[in-house]
This record gives C-alpha cells, sequence and structure tokens, in this order.
C-alpha cells in the first residue's frame, strides 16, 4: 500500500502539471502573439477557481455526497454533506487531489474554444458554474456511483466521457453563444509560436501518465489481499501505461498522414495534435483494450480529429483551438471503441466493473462479444452530450446577458492581453512605442532602474 500511495502522489503532481504549464504553453502557442499570455492566464485561473470551488463543494457534490464508488443511484449528489472536505482524512487527501486536478484541466480544456474574445470575470463566473453544474454531476453518474451509472454502467477509464466529451461539448455551446473572433475565417490566424505548442504537447504526453496509470480500479477483493492487490497494481499500472504510449504514438503518425493526403505536408503543429488526439481517445479505454487494441483506438482517432478539425469552417463555428475537433471527437471515438475493442482479459474486464449474465468480463463486438457493451458506451456518451449541453446553454446564455461575454471589438483588435492584463508577452522594445500594451511590470522596471 505504501508503494501505491507513494506513485498516486507523484500520479497527481503530473495531472497538475497538464494545466499548468503544459496545457497553458499548448494553448499559448496556438494563438497569436497579442494573446498568448490571456491564454495561459485561463489555464491558470482555472487551477486556482476550480480547485477552490472542488475542496468546498465539489467533492461532495461528485462522490462524497452518495458514497464513494458505491452510491444509492442519486442523480446529484449533496454538495453539503462533506463541505470542505469534512469527513476526509490521512491519506484519502491524496485521491481527492488526485481528483481536483481532473476537474481543473477539464475546465482549462474548455478555454481553448473561445480565446482572443472573452473578458476573464466572465470565465471566473462560467467556470465556477460550469463544474457545479455539470462537471460534478456527471462524474458523479460516471465514477461516484450515481444513478445513470447505477442503471447504465459504462466504462471510462481516466475521463473520455468526465472529461474530454463534457469539455468538448462545452466549448462547442460557447463559441456558438458567444461568436466568431473578428475577422476570423477571412483573416488568418495562425499559431504565433509553435516552439511553445510542441514543448506544451510532450509535457501533456508525459503528465498524461498520472492521469492514466494513476486511475486505477481495484477489485473489492484485492483491496482486502496484499497479494492480490499488488498483483493487480503492477498489471493494472504496466498494462495502462503501455497502452497509453502505443496509441499516442499511432494517433500521430495517422494525423501526419492524414495531412499529408489532404494538404501534401506533414506539420508540426498536426504533430502535436495528433499526440493529444491519441491521448484523449485512448483516455477512456486504456483499461479495456489490449495492446493491439490500443494501437487501433489511436490509428483510427488520429485520423478522424484529423478530418473533424476542417469541419468548423463549413459549420462556420470559430472553436479557436480546435477543442471540438480533437476532445469531443476524440472523445467520443475512444469510448465508443471499447464496444468493438474491449476484451474481458484486460485490466477492466478482470475488475469486473462491467460483467455478462454469467459474471464474466464482456468483450467487445471484435472478441466475440455482443452489442450490448456497445450500447452501454454509447448511452454513456450520450448523456454526458446531453447533460453538457443543456446545462452549458443555460450558463453561457445567463453570462451573455447580465455581464456580457466580449471584450469591445477594437480591444480584441488591439489584442487581448492588453486589455485584460495590461501586459505583453513579448515587450522587447519597453519605452519605444509599446503604447498600451506595454507591459506594466517592465515599465515600473524601467523607472526603478531610471530612479536608480
Amino acid at each position: 500500500m505504501d508503494g501505491y500511495y507513494a506513485w498516486m502522489i507523484v500520479a497527481t503532481a503530473l495531472v497538475l502539471m497538464m494545466t499548468t504549464p503544459a496545457l497553458a504553453l499548448f494553448y499559448g502557442g496556438m494563438t497569436r502573439s497579442k494573446s498568448v499570455l490571456n491564454m495561459m492566464m485561463m489555464s491558470y485561473i482555472s487551477l486556482a477557481v476550480v480547485g477552490l470551488v472542488f475542496v468546498l463543494w465539489g467533492w461532495s457534490e461528485g462522490w462524497g455526497g452518495d458514497g464513494v464508488g458505491n452510491g444509492n443511484g442519486k442523480l446529484i449528489a449533496n454538495p453539503f454533506d462533506m463541505f470542505g472536505l469534512d469527513g476526509v482524512s490521512g491519506a484519502n487527501f491524496i485521491y481527492v487531489l488526485f481528483q481536483l486536478t481532473f476537474a481543473v484541466i477539464t475546465a482549462a480544456l474548455i478555454s481553448g474554444a473561445i480565446a482572443d474574445r472573452v473578458k476573464m470575470s466572465s470565465w471566473i463566473v462560467f467556470i465556477a458554474a460550469w463544474v457545479t453544474l455539470v462537471y460534478f454531476p456527471v462524474a458523479h453518474n460516471v465514477w461516484g456511483g450515481g444513478w445513470f451509472y447505477h442503471h447504465f454502467p459504462n466504462l471510462d477509464y481516466a475521463g473520455g466521457t468526465v472529461v474530454h466529451i463534457n469539455a468538448g461539448v462545452a466549448g462547442a455551446v460557447l463559441a456558438f453563444i458567444i461568436g466568431r473572433r473578428v475577422g476570423w475565417p477571412k483573416e488568418p490566424m495562425k499559431p504565433h509560436n509553435l516552439t511553445l505548442t510542441m514543448i506544451g504537447a510532450g509535457l501533456l504526453w508525459f503528465g498524461w501518465y498520472g492521469f492514466n496509470v494513476g486511475s486505477i480500479v481495484f477489485t473489492a477483493d484485492s483491496v482486502s489481499d496484499p497479494v492480490k492487490f499488488s498483483a493487480q497494481f503492477y498489471n493494472e499500472t504496466g498494462v495502462t501505461f503501455m497502452n497509453t504510449t502505443v496509441a499516442t504514438m499511432a494517433a500521430m503518425l495517422a494525423w501526419l498522414l492524414i495531412e499529408r493526403i489532404m494538404h501534401g505536408k506533414a506539420s508540426a503543429l498536426g504533430a502535436a495534435s495528433g499526440v493529444v488526439a491519441g491521448l484523449v481517445a485512448i483516455t477512456p479505454s486504456c483499461g479495456s483494450v489490449s495492446t493491439v487494441g490500443a494501437i487501433a483506438v489511436g490509428a483510427i482517432a488520429g485520423a478522424l480529429c484529423a478530418v473533424a478539425i476542417g469541419l468548423k469552417y463549413k459549420m462556420n463555428l470559430d472553436d479557436s483551438l480546435d477543442v471540438v475537433g480533437v476532445h469531443l471527437v476524440g472523445g467520443v471515438t475512444g469510448a465508443l471503441l471499447i464496444g468493438f475493442l474491449g476484451t474481458d482479459s484486460s485490466p477492466q474486464g478482470l475488475a469486473g466493473l462491467f460483467t455478462d449474465a454469467d459474471g464474466k468480463g464482456m468483450n467487445g463486438i471484435f472478441y466475440g462479444g455482443s452489442a450490448e457493451l456497445l450500447l452501454h458506451q454509447f448511452l454513456g456518451v450520450l448523456f454526458t452530450i446531453v447533460w453538457c449541453g443543456v446545462f452549458t446553454f443555460v450558463i453561457g446564455l445567463a453570462i451573455k446577458y447580465t455581464i456580457g461575454w466580449r471584450i469591445s471589438e477594437e480591444a480584441e483588435v488591439d489584442g487581448i492581453d492588453s486589455d485584460q492584463h495590461g501586459e505583453a508577452a513579448y515587450d522587447l522594445h519597453v519605452g519605444f512605442g509599446g503604447g498600451s500594451a506595454s507591459s506594466v511590470l517592465a515599465k515600473s522596471t524601467v523607472t526603478e532602474g531610471v530612479n536608480a
């Protein structure tokens, strides 16, 4: 058990790193230079706001208010039952903090769909309301023993539905409500620094091992038996580690192949995006497929996501950094492919979380199983899309018609970094035409230097 707790501390730190700095770098490099600080700030603010909300009532609403993993079928758990982590003690804090990091990055992922045009105050209000009304209830019904799982159990090892489909749907809804950036799609809005994006993608891949490998699901008998516990721990971590790795490799190559066929070039941005697409798709399925199955999941997701990101132009939806094309499409792909590629010899099959009438782990269609597993996976996807879509729409409209979402058109053209933060990411010539975009900190530093 000591080894398990030590690993979970490491895994939690890895997932925390996925938001800051990994996602901040990944998204920051993909925006224009006048927006990079704001894009990074949206990730940092998500960490602070969602983290505190999670501690106050999120844990209770998602897990504690209905029993961890064995709830009595409530659709929404009591947010005040364990308010402020009341009743949590000892090593349980590790698991609470691990789940906190999942909530944080889910909210931060949404920001990529609405880059360059949203007031920071509106973003803060939105993420606090969104995790309360969307993330925690969905997590409760998928992971926390809630009503939906009680009636329609479905497999989501580390967040395909709870994290990625949730974020993708929310991103699509907000992009629709808030509207397009000034000049999109006529003006080119290319990534300003692909080096940052590539570094961010690498850090996301590294941190994702905490995400997937840390999401260990133990059977009841292994928890009470140290020998079985140890055997399952090493088997499950090994399999999920390998599956996460090979799926990501396959997705990157598949994305680049599609790019080469469609556009004649295999780009660095495509490689980074393919990495994330593979990680997204294997997240729900890393514990339920074989190694070959993981390669198939990654390859299929990489190809589908590479095609899907172009659909936003046909739909006239300004999903700035392709949150819908990567996270929604990748999450749906990974969740549904369990119905085809899932096998009872996988860790989740052995864990008995999803069994047939004879009490045996249920196989996917390609492994001799029926369509029942696929049906349950589809219902899990549908539940998440509907719940997230409806409540995100309500929250988004409420903000639009009260405090408002958008910065002014003039501020958007000049740059959101200057408007919202009074800073510029690359203020290399302070005092020489920097204007309103000059860094407040840089100005004060120059002044101090002159006075000295």
